[in-house]
């Protein structure tokens, strides 16, 4: 597998790049600039890519070229005040290992995603997300941070979905993954917040599973017959029609499972 990655400026021209054969590595001696564009390309196939080094190491399906946009203003506050800053930047991307490919794991998890994001999967997007604020985004809900005694900033970021009752949160693993359970972290910043008592997650092979909830910061384990699917969706949410507050939100979805090849 050959990988590459590039940062390109606001303008489209190319600012570094590195190439290899099955590992990449570049260092970037400058600040970043408001337009800069990370770029990872390579694959079709698995790989382990740190392209912020106050990111940790993140498992992918990359299918093409990987796009993110280094966030700036509003759109930093949902990652750590340490993310993109500095002068010197280490950027990592190596071809999985056949043990990490088809290891159990929280298939889900992806702290790069974005709203950009076409090709490293997973990817999470949602219909709705309150006032289009990063801090309310759908990629929240699986970039791995489980901070949610509030609501905002880094680290309470969580994916809002408006006090809206047809919400729908959809999971896009890239691939066909064999998955077996869910565990879900429901934001917690009580009384603030309201919280789902069940909802509805329909796969791709047309089944669906209800799952319940009780009031808790705690996770929550949800044990589903084995199943091949390339994606999910999260939807028909139900709040408690006794709490007052009509704030609701998801902190973490995990995905319990394996990849299928």
């Amino acid at each position: 597998m050959k990988l590459q990655i590039t940062i390109t400026g606001a303008d489209g021209q190319v600012k570094a790049r590195a190439e290899g054969s099955d590992s990449v590595t570049l260092v970037y001696s400058a600040p970043y600039t408001e337009g800069d564009v990370i770029r990872m390309s390579g694959g079709p196939g698995y790989v382990v890519a740190m392209l912020e080094d106050s990111i940790a190491e993140t498992f992918g399906y990359l299918s093409g070229e990987f796009c993110l946009v280094v966030p700036f203003g509003e759109k930093r506050v949902s990652y750590s005040p340490k993310s993109f800053t500095g002068d010197i930047h280490l950027l990592c991307a190596r071809r999985a290992e056949p043990r990490e490919v088809g290891a159990y794991r929280n298939l889900a998890l992806n702290p790069l995603d974005s709203h950009d994001n076409r090709g490293f999967f997973p990817h999470a997007s949602a219909n709705v997300e309150t006032r289009g604020e990063s801090v309310f985004a759908a990629r929240n809900a699986i970039d791995g941070c489980y901070a949610n005694t509030s609501h905002g900033p880094w680290p309470y970021q969580s994916w809002g979905i408006n006090r809206d009752p047809e919400a729908e949160l959809l999971l896009d693993f890239g691939r066909e993954v064999t998955v077996d359970r869910l565990v879900f972290t429901l934001r917690a910043d009580f009384p603030h917040d309201n919280w789902w008592k069940q909802c509805s997650i329909c796969f791709s092979d047309g089944t669906q599973v209800t799952a319940e909830f009780v009031k808790t910061g705690e996770r929550q384990q949800i044990i589903i017959e084995p199943r091949v699917v390339r994606w999910l969706k999260v939807g028909q949410l139900i709040k408690d029609e006794d709490d007052p507050s009509p704030f609701p939100a998801l902190t973490q979805l995990e995905v319990w499972g394996n990849s299928a090849d």
